[in-house]
């Protein structure tokens, strides 16, 4: 399937068709937070972001950053040509299990050491998840795990027939 053509981005935007591929790590300015079953299960303002060609950043939070039992070893792993060998975690909180709703990179390849002891979360599966007191949007598709704010602009990978890009 052909490239799409890039939304153009208004000021204060960017358009993650100029984000690099190999990704690019940086770190985020902006209070970030999660919440599930009613509760704050997380609240940072030392996350990073992984900024790649045709998908909306994916944020990372430090595991030091999320409430004691919000984060509990899942079954299954996946393999990324960036980052390395990602495992699952269950996500908990208010009483609710979201299963391997998140991952991180134990290991990370070379260049992505920053991403080591930081979590990832699958927005859609929780209540709300926020950068800069804006809640996000989930990226489309059940498989990756941006997170759409007002500063970026698509089309975003993920949607239906966007598997070739």
């Amino acid at each position: 399937m052909p490239r799409p053509r890039p939304d153009t981005p208004a000021p204060g935007q960017e358009s993650v068709w100029d984000y690099p591929r190999p990704p690019r790590v940086e770190a985020v300015p902006a209070r970030v937070t999660i919440r599930l079953g009613g509760e704050l299960i997380a609240d940072t303002r030392d996350a990073v972001r992984v900024l790649e060609t045709s998908h909306p950043p994916v944020y990372y939070l430090p595991m030091a950053d999320f409430v004691s039992g919000a984060l509990a070893d899942a079954a299954g792993a996946s393999f990324c040509e960036f980052k390395g060998t990602a495992r699952y975690l269950d996500v908990v909180g208010g009483g609710v299990v979201r299963a391997a709703a998140a991952w991180n990179y134990p290991q990370p390849s070379p260049g992505f050491a920053a991403l080591r002891d930081r979590v990832a979360v699958y927005a859609g599966t929780m209540d709300e998840c926020t950068v800069g007191g804006e809640v996000v949007t989930p990226q489309p598709g059940g498989f990756y795990g941006g997170w759409i704010t007002a500063a970026v602009v698509g089309p975003f990978k993920g949607a239906p027939g966007s598997m070739g890009w």
